[in-house]
């Protein structure tokens, strides 16, 4: 008996789960990440990061506003906004990958939404 095959929507990408391994860019946007270092603040420095990513093979890519490392100083949901919204709306002009917000703020959930965030 063959097992029924679940799809779900991601913007204009329609997977099917379970059919190939699935590769998250992740985009950080915050001055004191553990990963990067605060490379890419700008917007035409995160854009240029995901074009690579997406290069490299990446099938979504993941924008996180707030340093979660240990120690870490919590920002503001405004500062917040401020960092990933525009790099949000580049990402969706400019790229064809499904986009998510890294957040446990649910004002920057529904923003990052009606910015584009799949």
């Amino acid at each position: 008996m063959e097992t029924a095959k679940i799809q779900i929507q991601l913007g204009r990408n329609n997977w099917v789960l379970g059919e190939r391994t699935r590769v998250m860019g992740i985009l950080n946007v915050t001055r004191d990440s553990f990963s990067d270092g605060g490379k890419y603040l700008e917007p035409d420095a995160a854009l240029d990061h995901a074009r690579a990513m997406a290069l490299q093979g990446a099938d979504i890519l993941d924008v996180g506003g707030e340093s979660t490392r240990p120690g870490a100083r919590a920002v503001s949901v405004s500062e917040e906004l401020k960092r990933v919204l525009p790099v949000i709306r580049l990402l969706k002009q400019e790229l064809d990958l499904p986009v998510s917000i890294d957040t446990y703020k649910h004002e920057v959930a529904l923003e990052a939404i009606a910015a584009g965030a799949d």
